[in-house]
């Protein structure tokens, strides 16, 4: 049974930093790329980045680039965000997701997913 539970969340003032983990078990990790989604009250699902199963491929939204960085450890089975220079609009519950088949961006490509940690970003 795969399992992905992310940690790591809370609530932090603008300008901070959080770093959320993402534990995966049940699947052959280092055969997927690992994505992270967020989802903001009242708003879709939006792709916040994605890395490679062998983690040489890195790419992110638009909207986190130069602040977020997305990382993994394949012998520890975690994949991480590092989120700096937090804003308001960076309030969300934020997944983990597994992709078996490839580097993509979209929600409805994603394998497994987790049931998600809430960052809240006060202003």
């Amino acid at each position: 049974q795969v399992q992905l539970v992310e940690s790591g969340g809370g609530l932090v003032q603008a300008g901070g930093s959080l770093r959320l983990s993402c534990a995966a078990s049940g699947l052959t990790f280092n055969s997927y790329a690992m994505d992270w989604f967020r989802q903001a009250p009242g708003k879709a699902r939006e792709f916040v980045a994605v890395i490679s199963n062998s983690g040489g491929r890195l790419l992110y939204a638009d909207s986190v680039k130069g602040r977020f960085t997305i990382s993994r450890d394949n012998a520890k089975n975690m994949v991480y965000l590092e989120m700096n220079s937090l804003k308001f609009e960076d309030t969300a519950v934020y997944y983990c997701a597994a992709d078996r088949y490839g580097f993509n961006t979209r929600a409805n490509d994603m394998d497994y997913w987790g049931k998600g940690t809430l960052v809240t970003v006060s202003s």
